[in-house]
This record gives C-alpha cells, sequence and structure tokens, in this order.
C-alpha cells in the first residue's frame, strides 16, 4: 500500500510538471519505475496506458483555460501515434536485458536535453502563423517513437521543437502538445497490448498513477499561465538524468569506486543549469520590463 501511495504521488508531481512545462510526466514516471525495477516494457506499457486518463484530463483542463490550437494538435497527433506504434513494437520486441541501457540512454539523453535547454533564455514568439505541417509530422513522427521506446519523450522532443519555431504562445505549444498526447498513449498501449498482452500492464502501478495525475491535471493547466517554466525545466533535468545514471552504471557494471564521482559531476551540473537557467529568467523579465525606445522624430522638409 505505501508503494502504491509513493507512486500516486509521482504521477501527481509528473503531471504537475508536465502540464505546466509541456513534457516530463513519461520521462520521469518511467525513470523512477526503472529504478523501482519494473521491466523498461513493463514500466513504459504501464504509464503510457495511465496517460490515456492524464492526457484526457489534462487537455480538456488546457481546452477550458484556452491553452489548444486545434490546427496544431491534428496535424501533430497521428504522426505521434505512428510512430508511438511503432516504438511500442520495437520495444516489446527485444529482451529486458537489451531494452533497459536503451530506454535509460534515451531517458539520460532527454534530461541532458532539458539541462542545455533550459539553462539558456527561450526564445519568444515571432510570428502568429501556425507551423507548417511539413515542420510538425517528422516532430510528431519522432516523438511518438521516442515517446514509446524511451517510457517517454513526447513532451521533450514536441514542446521545444514549437517553442523554437518561435510561431505559438508558449501557453498554447504545452496545451496543444499535452492535448495531442492522448492519441500517442493510445497508440502506444496498443502496440504494448499486441506485443505483450495484458499482462504486459502493471495495473497497480496503473492505478496509481492514473489518480495522481488526474489530480493534478487541472492544477497544472492552470500553472503554465504562472510558473517560470525555464526553472522548472533545468530542475526536472537534474532528476532524470540522476535517475537514469544509476541504471546505465548498474547496467554496465562501472566500479563502485567510480559511481559516487559520476554523481557528483552529475550534481554540479545541475546546480550549474538551474544557475544559468535563474540567471536567464531574470534577463528575460529585466528585458520585458524595459520601457520601449522613444520614436526618433522625422522632420518636415517643408
Amino acid at each position: 500500500m505505501r508503494k502504491l501511495i509513493v507512486l500516486a504521488l509521482v504521477g501527481l508531481l509528473a503531471q504537475l510538471v508536465d502540464g505546466a512545462l509541456g513534457m516530463a510526466y513519461g520521462v520521469t514516471s518511467s525513470s523512477l519505475l526503472l529504478v523501482a525495477g519494473l521491466a523498461p516494457a513493463s514500466a513504459s506499457a504501464s504509464v503510457h496506458l495511465a496517460e490515456l486518463g492524464t492526457t484526457l484530463a489534462a487537455g480538456a483542463a488546457h481546452w477550458r483555460f484556452g491553452n489548444v490550437d486545434w490546427s496544431v494538435v491534428r496535424r501533430i497527433a497521428l504522426p505521434g501515434a505512428i510512430g508511438a506504434f511503432a516504438g511500442a513494437t520495437f520495444l516489446s520486441s527485444i529482451s529486458t536485458e537489451a531494452a533497459a541501457p536503451w530506454m535509460s540512454g534515451i531517458l539520460l539523453a532527454l534530461g541532458i536535453y532539458l539541462l542545455v535547454r533550459f539553462a539558456r533564455p527561450l526564445r519568444p514568439r515571432t510570428s502568429n502563423r501556425s507551423p507548417r505541417t511539413a515542420f510538425l509530422a517528422p516532430v510528431g513522427l519522432v516523438g511518438g517513437f521516442v515517446d514509446a521506446t524511451g517510457g517517454g519523450g513526447w513532451g521533450p522532443v514536441a514542446t521545444p521543437s514549437l517553442l523554437v519555431s518561435g510561431r505559438m504562445e508558449p501557453r498554447k505549444v504545452v496545451g496543444s502538445v499535452d492535448t495531442a498526447e492522448f492519441m500517442v498513449a493510445g497508440a502506444a498501449s496498443v502496440g504494448f497490448l499486441i506485443g505483450l498482452g495484458s499482462e504486459g500492464f502493471v495495473l497497480p502501478t496503473v492505478a496509481a498513477l492514473l489518480i495522481g495525475g488526474l489530480i493534478a491535471a487541472p492544477i497544472a493547466a492552470y500553472l503554465v499561465r504562472i510558473v517560470p517554466a525555464q526553472l522548472l525545466g533545468a530542475a526536472v533535468g537534474g532528476v532524470i538524468v540522476l535517475t537514469n545514471a544509476r541504471t546505465i552504471m548498474k547496467a554496465a557494471d562501472v566500479a563502485s569506486g567510480i559511481r559516487p564521482i559520476v554523481y557528483a559531476f552529475v550534481v554540479a551540473a545541475w546546480a550549474l543549469a538551474i544557475t544559468l537557467s535563474v540567471r536567464a529568467l531574470r534577463r528575460t523579465r529585466r528585458a520585458a520590463a524595459a520601457p520601449a525606445p522613444a520614436p526618433v522624430p522625422v522632420l518636415d522638409p517643408a
């Protein structure tokens, strides 16, 4: 019972982060499930089945707060679903021993990406035009595949890609990516059901993650308007790197004397990323608060 309560808290915290940042529910949950000893395919399958409920609730909440661009959702969700089904089929077909370092490697890379991405200032919107389908389709396909094989990754791939495009408000990027994830989670769940059977889903884990996520979803949709993504992204990235570094070192049988050095390096890099993200956030706020330059008067030649 204590373990289920912990998993419910994991689901709650992961959904708070995901709903406010547009990423990291699957990455955070899967990382902690791997640490708890679940097989990679079962961990990813359980997280994606729970996401059917959490993403539906998150999408409804984001829609209510006006955070969704439905034209973007339509054009990114279908390629994402195709990629997720393919990724789930691939992960189901390989052994647990081979899958564990593969999945942790993907999660570690995504964690490092978050640290680097949010240590720098976020790019402001530069256009009111919606991203093109030629841009959204590959992002969805890759994001869906990485999401299923890594137990998470839809948000870390899709959200920064749309933010970097500079064509959408950050809150609409987060809301649209979260809403599209419902189809991605559904396609991944079907792929795992075909590849693993119903026994591949750890139902008590699914229920605990789902309960926590459902509680957090409406709160997160509101927090996206007020929580600085800059700081939150760097904080979550450090957690993901730390947890998956442990799994990879265990799979590689790294000497016990070296592991504390690696952990110390990760913590130092984490602290540096948070420091840089705070500085970037302050610079961004100062720039936004600075008064606009006065217009230059034009002399009348007459």
